[in-house]
């Protein structure tokens, strides 16, 4: 396929024999997928064994977080796949395979509260996570909420749909930010996922989900992968069954010992830290296909769109914002080659 390739097929070639059912003379290496990252997966086959092996080109991505996160939350009792090998030198690891099977296909309006519930589960043991050695993750602290929603305005405003924005837009961007900035740290912090939601959690029978793609945790707002969760960009729930998940998710925290706000107060909360997340959201997305030649992503953006809206509509602060998205954003969508009318009207109340 490519010199990596071989490269990874090579050090496969080292390392697998140590395994109990690899037959060096009878095995195949397959594409399994990429992300929205620079690695690449691949699904190593020898009988009925089979193991992931990650390329994670060292010049691009660095896995040392991702091999000390997964000995953290495995530690915790989180399942995530076990790191058999690692050669961080050039950028190859060798993992457990947890299968195909994405939360994103299992979940329908029959199977969402259970497996909802499993979810929400190894969440609250996750969100327990402290470091073995005492040290803390990384901070989600303001300068890396900023630079996160500064995507919204670079990559999606300035860079996707070429708009031009005047000072008081400027302005009106930047409270917009820094509302959901303050919104966001004065929450208690925890260990967060920070991408967890429906393609990171794989569906396995009878067993808890297997967590992935947890190597850019840190330590931030409690409600950050709760609504990562429950506002997922790539499936919507109705409002009232969102709501309920949420207030469980509020009295589980409580019976845990936390001390939590009000209900009022902690919806509040899970509603502003999407928007937050919503802005980087539609930044990425728009950034993926910009620079990296990655359109599958902009097909999310309108529903992601449409929840940051939904928020703004109903903040009193923030209504001036969401009627704008509405008057100046959504009409220059709408004029874009990469949006459809349709799915704009199923997800934008305008």
């Amino acid at each position: 396929m490519d010199q990596r390739y071989t490269q990874l097929q090579n050090w496969l070639e080292q390392v697998l024999p140590q395994f109990e059912g690899f037959d060096c003379a009878n095995w195949q290496l397959l594409a399994v997928s990429g992300d929205a990252s620079f690695r690449r997966y691949f699904r190593a086959h020898s009988g009925e064994s089979t193991w992931i092996a990650v390329d994670a080109p060292p010049a691009k991505e660095d896995s040392r977080p991702f091999v000390t996160i997964a000995t953290e939350l495995e530690a915790a009792g989180v399942s995530v796949p076990h790191v058999y090998q690692s050669d961080f030198t050039q950028g190859f690891m060798l993992l457990e395979d947890f299968g195909d099977d994405q939360y994103l296909a299992q979940l329908n309006d029959e199977t969402v509260n259970s497996l909802y519930t499993d979810a929400l589960n190894v969440l609250a043991v996750m969100q327990d996570c402290q470091p073995s050695n005492g040290r803390l993750f990384p901070l989600y602290d303001q300068p890396l909420l900023q630079r996160e929603v500064e995507l919204f305005r670079e990559w999606f405003l300035q860079g996707l749909l070429e708009l031009s924005l005047d000072a008081d837009e400027q302005q009106m961007v930047d409270f917009l930010f820094n509302y959901l900035i303050d919104a966001s740290l004065e929450q208690p912090t925890v260990f967060v996922h920070r991408d967890y939601h429906s393609r990171n959690l794989m569906f396995r029978d009878k067993q808890p989900p297997g967590v992935i793609d947890f190597q850019d945790a840190v330590e931030g707002p409690i409600t950050y992968d709760l609504v990562s969760l429950l506002r997922d960009c790539y499936i919507s729930w109705p409002d009232e069954l969102v709501y309920e998940w949420v207030e469980s998710f509020r009295l589980g925290l409580i019976e845990r010992g936390r001390v939590m706000p009000d209900s009022v107060y902690f919806k509040r909360w899970f509603d502003l830290m999407g928007a937050q997340r919503h802005l980087k959201a539609i930044g990425i997305f728009s950034r993926l296909n910009i620079r990296d030649g990655k359109s599958g992503y902009l097909a999310d953006i309108p529903r992601t769109l449409g929840y940051l809206i939904a928020v703004a509509a109903k903040t009193e602060e923030l209504q001036h914002i969401a009627g704008w998205l509405v008057e100046k954003v959504v009409p220059v969508m709408r004029q874009s080659p990469y949006f459809d009318d349709n799915v704009l009207d199923d997800w934008v109340v305008e």
